[in-house]
């Protein structure tokens, strides 16, 4: 999460993430999972820019760069999560603040990449700023826990192990540079759905495998370990998921998987050059919008 700031406005690009590993435990009380993910912040990147303003009121409006404005799929404002996430700070101080605030939206909606979830840290860490609040970390994080899962992930903004449902964030470091090559298809799924249909794990997959190898530079043997509990179920629900793992197995990748609860999925490429090169083989098969990315570090 890049922050640009002044007297007039605080700019925050806001990326997305990709799960290189996500384990279903059980069903909380809550109705959450608990869950295990290793996650990375990518270079697809949503632009937030807010304006403070006297009027009491927050404007906020939004502009799909790249893409048809019917594709991304946001909500209508008031139910936005940048939205909620700035009534949610007002609530905490107990003030009446207003904003203009201006979204460029390049991550898509619906694709498990945690676009909506980056744009509400991102307003978050936007209004603490821009209104002058003095909001600690861990006040932030509390916020960020009762907006959604992800979240918390991209108030920290680097590669993390999380837990719980999302909200125990541990930071890890030494992953280096990743390369990744990305599609989202032309269908989204819906979290909960997926959720729904989803078996948690009777013998669960444990990360520390991934993050070794990834750690010690092992990229052949860190793409057979990545996992993703939610794909089966996902597939089920759309058939999106089978047709990608398919075009990917085609291709020349270290390993494939479904990021988040999809519908995109990704591959794993030595360097950067390999992922433009794959992505520009993946775009002439028509399975949707296509991205060569960077993570990690």
């Amino acid at each position: 999460m890049r922050i640009r700031s002044s007297a007039a406005h605080v700019e925050i690009s806001a990326p997305g993430k990709l799960n290189l590993h996500l384990e279903v435990l059980q069903q909380r009380p809550d109705g959450y999972h608990e869950l295990e993910s290793l996650l990375v912040p990518i270079s697809l990147v949503d632009t937030l820019r807010f304006h403070p303003a006297p009027h009491g009121e927050i404007d906020f409006g939004w502009e799909a760069a790249g893409m048809p404005g019917d594709v991304a799929g946001m909500p209508v404002a008031t139910k936005n999560l940048v939205v909620r996430a700035l009534e949610a700070l007002r609530r905490y101080v107990g003030r009446g603040l207003g904003a203009v605030v201006r979204l460029v939206k390049r991550v898509p909606v619906g694709a498990g990449l945690g676009g909506g979830s980056s744009d509400a840290a991102a307003a978050l860490a936007a209004g603490n700023l821009g209104w002058n609040l003095g909001l600690s970390v861990a006040e932030l994080h509390e916020l960020a826990a009762g907006l959604g899962s992800d979240v918390p992930f991209f108030l920290h903004g680097g590669p993390a192990i999380c837990r719980g449902r999302g909200e125990q964030v541990e930071p890890v470091t030494g992953l280096g540079r990743l390369h990744f090559v990305v599609c989202m298809p032309p269908a989204s799924l819906l979290t909960r759905d997926v959720y729904r249909a989803c078996v948690p794990a009777a013998r669960p997959v444990d990360c520390q495998d991934l993050l070794a190898s990834l750690r010690r530079g092992r990229l052949a043997q860190a793409g057979r370990l990545l996992h993703n509990r939610l794909e089966e179920a996902a597939a089920m629900l759309s058939p999106w998921v089978d047709r990608l793992r398919r075009e990917f197995a085609r291709l020349d990748v270290l390993g494939a998987s479904l990021t988040g609860s999809g519908a995109a999925y990704f591959g794993l490429c030595r360097t950067a050059r390999h992922a433009r090169r794959v992505a520009a083989l993946l775009q002439q098969r028509a399975v949707g919008r296509v991205y060569a990315v960077a993570g990690g570090c």
